[in-house]
């Protein structure tokens, strides 16, 4: 007796092996379910036939072992589990080309690519959208199970009334919430794109103005205090009086930063020689940004005479100039 029949569109018999194995898998623990009959195993009740010329996979069931009213249910809930993995895992990510392609008009394979992984950042993994690593986080496999559950119930209902699946009509035309979903998912991550990319060409405007700056001082030691609180002081460690902004350098932070645009505008204005950041939060952002304007310019300091005192207790920073006399030194 055939249960029913999944066809997939594919030039080649991978894509129906896969399928197959995402059944089996699925299948496998059919018995505990089924139960064993008098004449035959629950393994034996119902099988699975691959069909390769065809790129088709049929369910069929044992007469008179194979109960459908009572072993239908379980069956088609197992198939409908296997198959939403096979579209989570195989074909999502053929979906998001697609939406990105089709509805955000994006054709350079790089941008796509790119927009891409954004995306698989947002629905998967912790990895930086310019990384190829995706580390998996608890949080996203549970919203990764929750759009297979949302699949494999409009399979299950399908299949428990029809012999015959077109996978991928079924995917095109039955999954409207599904779509909906990935399609919000990319407009996010190319939004994300955008931005990043704007991001990058303005940091490298900024090096530019960097590097075409004439030098000002030798060195600008900056002593970060936590979050984006900054002071500066220069070779002497006389702390420096805010300098007015450069109106090219003003013009530039006011349209493209916020919180970091101070500590990069001011630094750009007095435009020194070498820069020592003395912080105990190297890894912030605030710390890679600068590192990244400024480039052989910047060097981090997480431990030093000079600050110690402040490192040991920043509740105090009067102990911070404890030997000096502290000058306020204008540019």
């Amino acid at each position: 007796m055939e249960l029913f029949t999944i066809s997939v569109a594919s030039d080649t018999a991978e894509a129906i092996t896969r399928l197959h194995g995402y059944l089996s898998e699925e299948f496998a623990d059919l018995h505990s379910v089924l139960g064993d009959t008098p004449n035959a195993p629950a393994a034996d009740i119902v099988a699975l036939v691959p069909a390769f010329q065809s790129n088709e996979i049929s369910c069929t069931a044992a007469l008179p072992d194979f109960m459908l009213v009572e072993h239908g249910p379980p069956v088609y809930a197992k198939a409908a589990s296997a198959i939403a993995q096979y579209v989570i895992i195989e074909l999502e990510p053929l979906l998001l080309k697609a939406i990105i392609r089709k509805q955000f008009h994006y054709d350079e394979p790089n941008e796509v690519e790119t927009v891409e992984r954004y995306c698989q950042h947002v629905l998967h993994g912790t990895a930086s959208p310019s990384e190829k690593d995706i580390v998996y986080t608890d949080i996203h496999h549970t919203d990764r199970e929750r759009r297979k559950s949302k699949v494999a119930e409009e399979l299950e209902l399908y299949l428990s009334t029809s012999t015959r699946l077109h996978l991928d009509g079924f995917v095109t035309f039955r999954l409207s919430a599904y779509w909906e979903e990935l399609r919000e998912i990319v407009a996010y991550a190319v939004d994300e794109y955008v931005m990043d990319r704007q991001y990058q060409e303005f940091i490298s405007l900024l090096k530019y103005f960097v590097r075409i700056q004439e030098v000002k001082l030798p060195i600008v030691h900056v002593l970060h205090k936590g979050d984006n609180e900054f002071a500066l002081y220069d070779e002497r460690y006389q702390l420096l009086d805010a300098a007015p902004v450069d109106v090219i350098v003003a013009e530039m932070m006011e349209s493209e930063m916020n919180m970091e645009d101070m500590i990069v505008s001011t630094l750009i204005t007095v435009s020194p020689e070498q820069i020592v950041i003395h912080t105990r939060y190297p890894d912030q952002p605030i710390m890679r940004t600068l590192e990244t304007i400024f480039e052989h310019r910047v060097k981090l300091c997480t431990d030093c005479g000079h600050f110690g005192a402040y490192f040991e207790d920043a509740q105090e920073p009067v102990k911070l100039l404890s030997s000096k006399t502290t000058i306020i030194r204008r540019i």
